[in-house]
């Protein structure tokens, strides 16, 4: 999940308010609670609280929110993690959050299983859950969960790999996030299935915590135990980026099939440029949507959201194989995380 450099102001008043302790929520507030979404205290509010603020799909879906805050005429708050696996600071901002009269929270869990606590408090206090992007384990945790289906993602890329495969005996290595992320575990065991395959016909796994650095080191470290590697699946494109400059450093980026997932603008385009085959793209903004007007809906008539919604996921490339439904880098740079 690769950084950016620069942000607009917009969102970098918004990271600046999201330290560990997420001290200011009430600053980091947009828009302002007015008409029938007022409840008797005042101003509706709604919680948003991503892994971190620097990944450009965090960045996209704090957009979504913050322009349904806006239109809904809601205050939203925003924290995140320090780093992808920040528990501790997801729980300080929801403690936080709840003490400051949020109607509902929208999170994305860094920790699927250690957040749940903290989740379970928040829900006796009367504020309405979502997930966003990760399921919680259980997934009962929370009211609802807003996600992309990260197990047919993970298909439609091993699908899509077999084909381009054409035959071809496969090695594969398997760029992962970390050990016990939900998410991770979905898109690593949709792959397989989508690609026939096993844990067992894996030649080489890493963990790259989706940074493009570590994806790097990760693919380096695959192609010094087996050289042969020629197809290789990424949790997202950050590390696929990453995977492809240790690649190209041996002179190998011609012939090993690089998969992902996200669908970003920069991970859209290193398809269009070759870098990445394909990748399974999927819609942060529309989470985040549609996680606020869920809290508005709560907010106006007690009505809660509940169960699974599936927010979408598209393959992209620009190199079609027969019997995998996919979409062109046109498509896709027009519908990026959107």
């Amino acid at each position: 999940m690769s950084r950016i450099s620069r942000l607009p102001s917009s969102l970098l008043r918004a990271a600046a308010c999201t330290g560990a302790a997420a001290l200011a929520l009430t600053a980091c507030g947009s828009g302002s609670g007015s008409g029938s979404t007022s409840t008797g205290s005042g101003e509706v509010k709604v919680g948003l609280i991503t892994k971190t603020d620097t990944n450009p799909f965090f960045v996209k879906m704090k957009e979504g929110a913050e322009k349904t805050a806006k239109a809904e005429g809601v205050k939203l708050m925003t924290a995140a993690g320090k780093f992808d696996g920040d528990n501790a600071g997801q729980v300080t901002a929801i403690e936080n959050m709840v003490a400051s009269g949020v109607k509902g929270i929208l999170i994305t869990p860094s920790d699927s299983k250690a957040i749940v606590p903290a989740l379970e408090k928040a829900r006796a206090k009367g504020v309405l859950v979502i997930a966003l992007d990760t399921p919680t384990e259980p997934q009962s945790a929370v009211d609802a969960l807003f996600a992309t289906d990260n197990v047919k993602a993970g298909e439609l890329i091993g699908e899509y790999a077999k084909a381009a495969m054409k035959g071809k005996a496969a090695k594969i290595a398997a760029l992962d996030l970390a050990p016990g992320v939900s998410v991770g575990v979905q898109r690593h065991s949709g792959f397989l299935k989508g690609f026939g395959a096993t844990d067992k016909d894996v030649a080489c796994a890493q963990d790259t915590g989706g940074d493009q650095s570590k994806g790097q080191t990760a693919m380096e470290n695959c192609l010094q135990k087996e050289p042969g590697i020629n197809v290789v699946y990424t949790i997202n494109e950050p590390a696929a980026l990453g995977a492809y400059t240790a690649l190209k450093a041996k002179g190998r980026e011609k012939d090993v099939l690089i998969v992902s997932v996200d669908g970003g603008c920069t991970g859209t385009q290193a398809v269009k440029d070759g870098k990445i085959a394909a990748t399974s793209q999927q819609y942060p903004l529309k989470m985040a949507a549609e996680g606020v007007k869920a809290v508005v809906t709560y907010a106006k008539d007690g009505k809660k959201a509940s169960g699974y919604t599936d927010t979408g996921v598209t393959l992209i490339t620009d190199k079609a194989q027969d019997g995998v439904t996919s979409k062109d880098t046109a498509y896709g740079l027009e519908n990026c995380w959107g």
